[in-house]
C-alpha cells in the first residue's frame, strides 16, 4: 500500500495526541499516541465506549497488570473505530461523500491515487468498480505509539518491588506488542538496554521470511552515530529498526536533547548519504541473530525509513527537505496544536499559543528529567506552581508518579518537582557550609521544576469536560519555538493545503529559516553554557564547550556550500541566509574567545 501523505504528525505531549489517530487516520495521516499516561488513556477509553455505545468495563488498578492491560484495550478501541471510519470512508463512493471527498482533496497533488481516481470518475467508470479500486488503493494513516525509553518507574507491590516487566515503559511496551494494531512503536529519549532487551519476547517484532514486521521500531535519534549504535544493538537480538526518526535538537517541541552543536542539516546529509551502508551492516547483524535464534531470515535486505521533524513551516522547507535528503516523511507537529480537527487542546491554552510570539516561548529547566524543556510562558501549570511556592509549599503533590525517578533522599524513586524531593533538598541547602547567594541560586534551580507529567495531559480532560480532581487543571504546554509564527487556530484542510504549497496560511514575515532558527537557538543555548561556567570552568567542561562551537562552525561552513550551490527555485532569498549564516559565524568566534579567556577551575 503507497503511504498517502509526506508528512506525519508526531507525538505531542502526553494528551495533545492522544486520540489524534482518530481524528486524522481515515485521511491516510500517520499520527502518534503517547503511552506515558494510563490514567488518562483510561478515562478516554470509557468516553468513547460511551460515545459510541460500546460496553465498557472499567480496568482499575486492582487488576493484575493494570497498566498493560490500559494500553492495549485503548489500542484495540482506536484500531477498531478508525478502522471503521476508514471502511466507511471508501464505502461512501456511491454518494461521493464530502468524507471521501476530502480524503482526495488532501492529498498532494503529486499523487498518482489522485490522479488516477479523477480519471476514473471522468470517464464515468461505474460505481463498483470504483468501489473494489478505492478497496485497493486507499490507504488508513498509522496508529502509532510513542515510548520514552527513561520514563521507565519501578512499581512496588504491597511494598514488595515487582519485576522489571512491570516498570512504566516496560508495561506500555507490552500495551502495544498485545493490541490488535499493525504499526509502529517509536522509541524517544535514549538508550534503555533492559527495555529493548525485554523486545525479544514479542513475536510481532520480527520479520516473516518476506520481511514483512507487524509491529515495526521507530528509533528517534539526533545524530547517525546514535543510530548506528542503537540499530546494531537491536540487530544483535533479532529487531530491526524500520525507520529513523531525526529530531532537531532544539528546535522542537517538548524536551530538547543538544546534539553537542550538531546541526540538523548535516546530520540529514550523512543519513542520506549513509542509508545504504547502515542497511547492509545491520542486515548481516540481524541475519546472524536471527539464526542463532533458529528464526526466519527474510530473503532480502529490510528496508528503512528516514524522517525528520524539527521547525519546519513552510511548503519550500517540506520540499527542500524531501528533495534534498531524500526522506521518507516530514514531522510537522507544533503547527498541529492550532488544527483542533487534528490534537486535542482546550480552547483556552490553545488560544495562548495563537497569541504566542518569540518572547512568550523559552527553553526552561522545569522538566523533572532534568532535560530543557520547550514552555510557554503564563502556562497555567506554572501559575499554580507559583502559588504553592508563594504559600511555603514549594512543588506538587505528585499525584501520577509517572516521572518518579530520583533515589537521592529515598530507597523508591520520588519526582523532583514533588513536594517531597524539594522538601528534602531545599534543607539540605539550608544547611551547607556556603553564601547565601549561592543558597538562592540552587533554590530556584530545585523550585523550578514542573509538574509535567500532569500537566502535558491535563488540556485534553478539559477539552473533553473529563473529571481533573485527581489533577487539578494546570495546564503544561511545549510548543516548538516555530508556535511563534503561526497566529490563528487552522482547519486541517488549511494546514495541509499550506504544507504541500497550494494555498499559505498567514504566518509571521520575519520568520527565519528553519535552519536558521535552530542555529540562532544553539548559538544562545551555547552562550547560556558558558555564562554559566564563568566562575566554575573545568578543564573537561572547556573541552565539551570548545567543540560544541567547533561543531556549530562546521555545520555553518556545510550551509554555505550547500545554499551557494542551490538554484533559485529550489530556495528563495538564498542570499539572504547565506548572509545571516555569516553572522552566526561571527558570534560564535565571539563566543570562542569568550570561552579561551575564562578562568579555568583546578577540578
Amino acid at each position: 500500500m503507497i503511504k498517502a501523505h509526506s508528512f506525519h504528525i508526531p507525538v505531542m505531549g502526553i494528551g495533545y495526541t492522544i486520540d489524534t489517530p482518530l481524528k486524522v487516520s481515515h485521511y491516510g495521516i500517520d499520527s502518534v499516541i503517547s503511552l506515558v499516561d494510563d490514567i488518562i488513556i483510561e478515562k478516554l477509553r470509557k468516553m468513547y465506549c460511551e460515545k459510541f455505545e460500546i460496553p465498557y468495563k472499567e480496568i482499575s488498578e486492582k487488576v493484575e497488570d493494570f497498566r498493560a492491560e490500559r494500553i492495549t484495550s485503548y489500542l484495540n478501541l482506536v484500531h477498531e473505530l478508525a478502522e471503521k471510519k476508514f471502511d466507511e470512508v471508501k464505502q461512501m463512493a456511491k454518494n461521493k461523500s464530502d468524507e471521501l471527498k476530502s480524503y482526495f482533496s488532501m492529498l498532494p497533488d503529486s499523487s498518482e491515487i489522485k490522479h488516477e481516481f479523477k480519471k476514473r470518475l471522468n470517464a464515468n467508470v461505474n460505481i463498483q468498480e470504483i468501489g473494489s479500486w478505492l478497496k485497493d488503493k486507499l490507504s488508513m494513516g498509522s496508529i502509532d505509539v510513542n515510548i520514552m525509553t527513561k520514563v521507565d518507574k519501578e512499581n512496588y507491590k504491597n511494598g514488595e518491588l515487582l519485576p522489571s516487566e512491570y516498570n512504566d515503559a516496560h508495561a506500555a511496551l507490552r500495551g502495544f506488542a498485545n493490541s490488535k494494531l499493525s504499526s509502529s512503536m517509536i522509541l524517544s529519549a535514549g538508550m534503555n538496554p533492559r527495555l529493548y532487551s525485554y523486545i525479544e519476547n514479542f513475536e510481532d517484532f520480527y520479520p516473516n521470511e518476506e520481511g514483512e514486521i507487524r509491529k515495526k521500531i521507530v528509533l528517534k535519534v539526533s545524530d547517525f552515530r546514535s543510530a548506528f549504535i542503537q540499530g546494531k544493538f537491536l540487530a544483535k537480538k533479532g529487531i530491526w529498526i524500520s525507520e529513523y526518526r531525526i529530531e532537531s535538537g532544539l528546535n522542537c517541541g517538548g524536551h530538547a536533547f543538544a546534539s553537542d552543536g550538531y546541526l540538523m542539516g548535516p546530520i540529514l546529509a550523512e543519513f542520506r548519504d549513509r542509508r545504504q551502508e547502515l542497511v547492509e551492516t545491520l542486515f548481516e547483524t540481524l541475519k546472524a541473530a536471527l539464526l542463532t535464534k533458529g528464526r526466519t531470515i527474510p530473503n532480502a535486505p529490510l528496508a528503512i525509513k528516514v524522517t525528520a521533524q524539527g521547525g519546519v513551516g513552510t511548503a519550500e522547507e517540506h520540499s527542500f527537505l524531501i528533495d534534498q535528503y531524500k526522506l521518507d516523511s516530514v514531522g510537522w507537529g507544533t503547527p498541529f496544536l492550532l488544527v483542533p480537527e487534528a490534537t486535542t487542546v482546550d480552547d483556552a491554552t490553545l488560544n495562548k499559543m495563537a497569541l504566542a510570539k518569540e518572547k512568550d516561548l523559552y527553553l526552561s529547566n522545569i522538566s523533572p528529567l532534568g532535560v530543557p524543556f520547550h514552555s510557554l510562558r503564563g502556562n497555567t501549570k506554572d501559575a499554580e506552581k507559583r502559588s504553592f511556592i508563594d504559600k511555603g509549599r514549594p512543588g506538587s503533590a505528585c499525584p501520577k508518579k509517572f516521572v518518579a525517578l530520583n533515589k537521592e533522599f529515598t530507597e523508591k524513586g520520588i519526582c523532583t518537582a514533588s513536594r517531597q524531593y524539594q522538601h528534602l533538598k531545599l534543607n539540605e541547602i539550608l544547611n551547607l557550609d556556603i553564601s547565601d547567594e549561592a543558597k538562592a541560586s540552587m533554590n530556584a534551580q530545585v523550585i523550578e521544576k514542573s509538574c509535567t507529567c500532569v500537566g502535558l495531559g491535563t488540556s485534553a480532560l478539559l477539552a473533553y469536560n473529563l473529571d481533573t480532581k485527581v489533577e487539578g487543571e494546570g495546564v503544561s504546554v511545549c510548543p516548538g519555538p516555530n508556535m511563534a509564527y503561526f497566529s490563528k487556530r487552522m482547519k486541517l484542510k488549511e494546514i495541509i493545503d499550506h504544507i504541500y504549497g497550494r494555498k499559505d496560511v498567514p504566518i509571521s514575515e520575519d520568520r527565519p529559516h528553519m535552519f536558521l532558527k535552530e542555529l540562532s537557538i544553539y548559538i544562545e543555548y551555547l552562550s547560556s553554557k558558558i555564562t554559566e561556567a564563568h566562575h566554575t570552568l573545568t578543564k573537561k567542561q572547556e573541552k565539551y564547550l570548545m567543540n560544541f562551537a567547533e561543531n556549530l562552525s562546521g555545520g555553518i561552513s556545510y550551509y554555505k556550500t550547500l545554499f551557494s550551490t542551490l538554484k533559485e527555485d529550489a530556495l528563495s532569498n538564498g542570499n539572504a541566509i547565506l548572509s545571516e549564516f555569516d553572522e552566526g559565524l561571527n558570534r560564535i568566534l565571539s563566543l570562542k574567545l569568550e570561552l579561551s579567556q575564562l578562568a579555568i577551575v583546578d577540578k
